[in-house]
C-alpha cells in the first residue's frame, strides 16, 4: 500500500524549520498537483528548481514531513499567480490528484496523498469558526490558533470502513455513482457520531446494498490523505440473503463477484485492492 515505503521511515514530528534549496515543494492549485518530469519520472520538484522557473523566491514557510532525511514543505503564496503559467514550456506539469495514482510510484502518491491532506487543513482554517479572526500557527505544535478567543484547531482526521463481504467463494463488490473513479470497490463510508467502527460496517453494508452481515473481522488500516481519512479494513460474512437492494445515490452498480475474478485486481496501493487480493489468495477462509 502507499504507506508502505520501507526501509525508509516517515517522520511526521512538528518542526518549525526553514527550507533549503534543494528541499521539496508541494504546489496545489485546486485539485492538481505540480510534479517534475524528469527520464518518465515524476517527482516534487526542489525550491530552487521552482525558483530558476519562476525567476523568483518562494514564499515557501509550512513545514510539512520528513522521509528519511529528504524535507517536504507547502507552498504558501496565493495560488493564483500560477493560473497563467504555462507548464509546456519546463519539465513541469500539473496533474490531476485523480490521476495521480495511474503514472505516480507508492512513495511519491504518499507523499502528494498526505501534504494534500495538511493543505487542505490549512485552507479550510485561515479563519476560526468560532469567532472569524485570523488563525496562526503555532511555533510549538502543528496547530493552528486563534489570537481573539483562544480557539486551537488540530488537523482532522475521519475514520471510514472498507468493507468486505464474503458469501463463500464470492465477495461483494460495487462501483460508486458520480465519482471518476469507475474501477471496482468495497463497500465505504464514514463512522458516524456516537458509533464504533463494527456499527458503521453494519449500516454501511445495509444502507448501500439491503445485504446483513456477521463475523466482523478487523484486517488493518490505511492513511488516505486525499480524502482525509484514516481507512480501517474489515472482512464481514453474509448473514442471510444475498438479494441486493441498490442505493442508486451512493452506488452505480453492486455485485457478487466470484472468488477468481479478482486475481489480477492488486495493484499495490490501496487498502481496497489489498483485501481484493487476500479474499483471492484465501477464498472461504477469509
Amino acid at each position: 500500500m502507499i504507506q508502505d515505503i520501507a526501509p525508509k521511515k516517515f517522520h511526521n514530528e512538528f518542526q518549525l524549520k526553514k527550507p533549503n534549496e534543494n528541499d521539496r515543494i508541494a504546489v496545489f492549485l485546486k485539485n492538481n498537483i505540480l510534479i517534475k518530469e524528469k527520464d518518465s519520472h515524476w517527482q516534487l520538484p526542489k525550491r530552487a528548481e521552482i525558483e530558476n522557473v519562476l525567476g523568483h523566491s518562494l514564499t515557501v514557510d509550512t513545514y510539512l514531513f520528513c522521509i528519511d532525511q529528504d524535507s517536504y514543505y507547502l507552498y504558501s503564496d496565493d495560488p493564483g499567480a500560477w493560473e497563467a503559467w504555462d507548464d509546456t514550456k519546463t519539465d513541469f506539469r500539473w496533474v490531476k490528484m485523480s490521476g495521480l495514482r495511474a503514472h505516480a510510484d507508492r512513495e511519491l502518491c504518499f507523499v502528494v496523498y498526505t501534504a494534500y491532506h495538511l493543505y487542505q487543513w490549512y485552507k479550510n482554517h485561515r479563519f476560526c469558526g468560532r469567532c472569524g479572526a485570523k488563525t496562526v500557527p503555532d511555533v510549538k505544535e502543528r496547530m493552528l490558533s486563534c489570537k481573539e478567543c483562544g480557539n486551537q484547531i488540530y488537523p482532522r482526521i475521519a475514520p471510514a470502513v472498507i468493507v468486505a463481504v464474503t458469501n463463500g467463494d464470492k465477495i461483494l463488490l460495487t462501483k460508486y455513482a458520480n465519482r471518476e473513479y469507475k474501477r471496482y470497490a468495497l463497500i465505504a463510508g464514514f463512522t458516524e457520531i456516537g458509533e464504533t467502527a463494527e456499527d458503521t460496517v453494519r449500516r454501511e453494508v445495509m444502507e448501500e446494498t439491503g445485504v446483513r452481515v456477521k463475523n466482523i473481522r478487523y484486517y488493518k488500516s490505511q492513511p488516505w490523505g486525499i480524502d482525509g481519512n484514516l481507512l480501517l479494513g474489515y472482512f464481514a460474512q453474509l448473514d442471510g440473503s444475498d438479494q441486493i437492494s441498490l442505493d442508486e445515490n451512493e452506488l452505480a452498480s453492486a455485485e457478487w463477484v466470484s472468488r477468481e475474478q479478482l486475481k489480477d485486481m492488486d495493484d499495490s496501493f490501496s487498502l481496497t485492492r489489498e483485501m481484493m487480493r487476500v479474499c483471492y489468495e484465501n477464498g472461504r477462509s477469509v
